[in-house]
């Protein structure tokens, strides 16, 4: 078994913008990515994903991961989000280096 290096993209905001990071993550060549429910506490206080207070669902939070070939790509994602969402939208977005089993499923090129 071969492991291969790849870089991890974490996206932690609210869901109300997530097409348009979705979008992002497309146009810089990610090929996929996971969507997940996030809650925590953060500079702007707890927000829960089990929460009833959040009559609209849309303000919830979401944790987006998304696996790239390189530190050039998962850069790129993370300044085009945090420029046109951080400024307006609560968010956060960090990268870890990770060892992948099919770096074709990764590569767009």
């Amino acid at each position: 078994m071969t492991l291969y290096k790849a870089e991890k993209v974490v996206i932690i905001t609210e869901k109300l913008i997530l097409k348009g990071v979705c979008e992002i993550i497309e146009a810089c060549g990610g090929s996929g990515y996971t969507i997940v429910a996030a809650g925590g506490k953060g500079s702007r206080n707890v927000r829960s994903t089990s929460d009833r207070a959040l009559v609209i669902e849309d303000f919830a939070n979401v944790k987006i991961e998304v696996i790239v070939k390189d530190k050039t790509m998962a850069e790129t994602i993370m300044v085009q989000v945090a420029g046109k969402y951080f400024e307006n939208y609560s968010g956060i977005t960090y990268v870890e280096d990770v060892e992948i089993l099919r770096p074709k499923k990764f590569n767009n090129n």
